[in-house]
Parts: C-alpha cells; sequence; structure tokens
C-alpha cells in the first residue's frame, strides 16, 4: 500500500517535519507483513503552493491516505484536491477548519489527532473546576485572538459549573514587568490565575507577584512549553495540556525504534509514527471490508503508540487526553490524579 506523508521539509519549520517523517518511516519499517506500506514523502512547504504540489503527487502516485500536514496553509491547498479524489488525511497538528473546510458543501475527509480549541477549553475547564471548587481566581488573557477564545471558553466553561472569576482582564503581552496587572489580581483577591497567554507573559507575571511578596498560582495551557526566554518559569506554576507523545507508556516500542535508528524520539517524531499506524490499519481494514478508507476512519478504534485512537463524527479524535502538570525548576511533571 502507498500513503502520502507531507511535511515541511525546508524552511524553518523543516525540524518538525524531520521529525514527523522519521517517524512515518520508522513505523513502516516496524509494521507486520500484513501492514506493509510504501510511505510517499513529499515536501509540502509549508505553503498553499506547496501543499497543493504535494496534493497532486500524492495522486499521480496512487496513494491511498494521506497523513501529515503542520500548516495550515498546505492543508487548505491540499484538501480540495485530495477530497476530489477521496483520500482522506490524518494531520497531527491542525485543529481548526480553515476557511476552505468551512465552506465546504460537504464534509472534507480530514481527521485530526488533536482536539478542537472548544473541546480543549472544556477540558481545561473541568480540571480547573475540580482545583479551585473553594479558592478565588481570576482569567487573564493577552489580547490574541487565540489567547482571548481560550481564556473565554475556559471562563464560560466553569461558569456552567458554578464558579465564577473575581476578576477578567486582558493584559498587554510581552513586557518585561508585569507589575500593574499583579497588582490588580491582589486588589481583586485572586490567589489562583489562568493565563490565556505565552510562557514568557507567565514567567513576568510570577516575577512581579514575587517581587510583590504576593501568593500567586499560575496556572496555563501546553503554551507553557514553549522555549524559554530571558525569565526562568516560577517552580510551582501549573499546566494543563496533553503529555508528550514520548512520555507514554504505549509509546515505548516507537522510541525504542527511534533511539535504535539513532533518530530523537521527541516532538512530532511519535505523532508520525502513529499516524502511519492509523493510515496502515485502515486500509487494511478497508481492503478487508471491501469499504473506503474513508468509512474505516469513521467507524473503527485503531491501536497505535498513543493508545488506542477513535474519531468522532466531525473527523476528531474522541476522549480526553489532557491532565495536569506542575513545573518543578526544570521541567512539568504529572501531578497524581
Amino acid at each position: 500500500m502507498r500513503i502520502g506523508v507531507a511535511a515541511p521539509l525546508s524552511g524553518p519549520f523543516a525540524l518538525l517535519g524531520q521529525q514527523l517523517t522519521d517517524g512515518a518511516h520508522i513505523a513502516t519499517t516496524t509494521a507486520s507483513a500484513g501492514e506493509a506500506a510504501t510511505p510517499i514523502i513529499v515536501d509540502d512547504k509549508c505553503s498553499a503552493e506547496g501543499g497543493a504540489e504535494a496534493a497532486a503527487t500524492f495522486i499521480k502516485a496512487g496513494v491511498r491516505i494521506v497523513t501529515g500536514f503542520l500548516c495550515t496553509e498546505a492543508l487548505e491547498a491540499a484538501l480540495p484536491l485530495l477530497a476530489e479524489k477521496n483520500i482522506p488525511v490524518v494531520t497531527p497538528a491542525i485543529r481548526e477548519a480553515g476557511l476552505i473546510e468551512r465552506r465546504a458543501r460537504e464534509p472534507l475527509p480530514v481527521f485530526r489527532l488533536g482536539l478542537s480549541q472548544d473541546r480543549e477549553a472544556a477540558a481545561v475547564g473541568d480540571i480547573l473546576a475540580d482545583l479551585w471548587r473553594d479558592q478565588p481566581f481570576a482569567i487573564v488573557d493577552d489580547g490574541t485572538i487565540r489567547g482571548r477564545e481560550m481564556a473565554h471558553a475556559v471562563r464560560v466553561r466553569l461558569e456552567e459549573k458554578g464558579l465564577k472569576p473575581v476578576l477578567t482582564e486582558t493584559y498587554r503581552p510581552g513586557l518585561d514587568n508585569q507589575g500593574a496587572l499583579v497588582a490588580l489580581l491582589r486588589r481583586a483577591g485572586a490567589s489562583q490565575v489562568f493565563i490565556g497567554g505565552e510562557r514568557d507573559d507567565a514567567t513576568a507575571i510570577a516575577a512581579a507577584a514575587t517581587k510583590l511578596d504576593y501568593p500567586l498560582t499560575i496556572v496555563g495551557d501546553e503554551a507553557l512549553r514553549a522555549a524559554p526566554g530571558a525569565l526562568t518559569l516560577a517552580p510551582g506554576t501549573l499546566m494543563i495540556a496533553p503529555p508528550e507523545a514520548e512520555t507514554l507508556p504505549a509509546a515505548a516500542p516507537a522510541v525504542a525504534a527511534l533511539r535504535s535508528a539513532e533518530r530523537p524520539a521527541e516532538g512530532y517524531a511519535v505523532p508520525g509514527y502513529a499516524m502511519l499506524q492509523i493510515a496502515m490499519q485502515a486500509v487494511t481494514a478497508a481492503e478487508t471490508e471491501k469499504q473506503p478508507v474513508f468509512a474505516m476512519l469513521r467507524t473503527r478504534t485503531f491501536d497505535t503508540v498513543l493508545g488506542a485512537v477513535r474519531f468522532d463524527e466531525s473527523g476528531y479524535r474522541n476522549g480526553n487526553p489532557y491532565r495536569l502538570f506542575r513545573y518543578d525548576g526544570s521541567r512539568f511533571v504529572p501531578m497524581a490524579e
């Protein structure tokens, strides 16, 4: 079977694309005989032009399914071309439907390993509701579309559960000194704050709270996993996010295979491996049952190095992988259930 793998292999995101293709390649070399596959790897250049060229290459090669795409522009350009040939796509990174996908008369055949932002916010809100049942809390955001929408959705989820913040505020991002925001939080009586913003802002808020001798627990989403900036993230900072793929118990075989091949088992490597597992299982089932691959993706549960994966009617992964982590001064560690 031929399986397409689209990834940015040139330009600023080439490292991520290489992680993805490493995982995909290793998955095919460790597959069982009944699931042997040939990956057709194409550089989508993280652009609309590259996405369209990749789709044309996949169609010409006769692939049954395509995996990958880390950039919305490339996926958006490729989807209509692939959909016309009934070739579904499984992507590990792009969570939200783009303009072309939203305007399509019929749902386009794309399946996502990540949750939509609405479901992410619901998962974050559910964890915070348990954590903050008797705590005065605030919700702040950095004014960006993502930060504002995340903060609003988390607030709505908490209010549905009967919890209301003592303060909601939009702050100015990128400041080294967030003393004015911290002063507002202290006056409001908040002991906890959820930040819809970036890691650097979380570090600046923590630094300002420490300077004012104000005990404040900061909680953020997976944006806190970004590379460290000039300031150090405060120990005790909390993050609500999925576990990193390579730390999952089910991922041990993929991690071992990647390391045996002297490839790093980080970033998109394990998701790339899982995508190929899904693709190979879907194509094998489609051939056995004489059904379209698309139908298999809609109805089956796939055994992968990410655990069991099943997609809902909208093409998103079922379940809630989000967990609570605490920063110990060097890394985020899972908190006890």
